[in-house]
């Protein structure tokens, strides 16, 4: 399963240079990813700018990973970094509370849509388990206010099916950045 957020998941570039409308013009630019691992702080953003013919290493004058998406916003807006890359939803919590310039920081692109975050189980966890599993998290209905406690401390709306196929992007991105073998 997956929250329902999950299935359209972005990832925003940002920058703090007036002279920069796209990623093309970061040609020569430093550049900041979140940590090495996440998903949309580095992971998927660095597979599309390689399907569009962006090669980080060779296209950046300098790639830093910040760790963290608030951190990478923080560079930017700093001008340790003439651009970087976050998580969408994290981006908007920080715009929504005051913690990022938005007169100083904006956004020049968002990536495609990708399947992200998910609850899965080991592969031979008994069939049955799985199916009660699974229908416990579908079954969290945010009209009752225990259900809507757990749903608000993972942040969802609600849970809906998802399928391993949905996160190929993911295992060909990790594959290409050389995090899985």
């Amino acid at each position: 399963v997956q929250r329902e957020q999950d299935e359209q998941f972005t990832s925003k570039f940002i920058t703090a240079d007036p002279d920069v409308q796209s990623l093309q013009d970061l040609k020569g630019k430093t550049f900041a990813f979140g940590s090495v691992s996440s998903t949309s702080g580095s992971l998927m953003p660095r597979y599309f700018m390689i399907k569009d013919g962006i090669q980080p290493e060779q296209f950046f004058k300098r790639i830093a990973y910040s760790g963290a998406h608030d951190a990478t916003a923080a560079w930017v807006e700093a001008g340790k970094a003439d651009a970087g890359v976050l998580n969408a939803s994290v981006w908007d919590k920080l715009v929504a509370a005051g913690k990022v310039d938005t007169d100083k920081v904006r956004v020049i692109s968002t990536t495609p849509p990708y399947y992200d975050y998910n609850w899965t189980v080991r592969g031979n966890l008994d069939p049955a388990l799985v199916e009660k599993i699974k229908a416990a998290f579908l079954a969290l209905d945010p009209a009752n206010p225990e259900h809507k406690a757990i749903l608000d401390l993972q942040a969802a709306s609600r849970f809906i099916e998802t399928k391993p196929e949905n996160y190929e992007g993911i295992e060909e991105a990790a594959r290409a950045a050389g995090l899985l073998k």
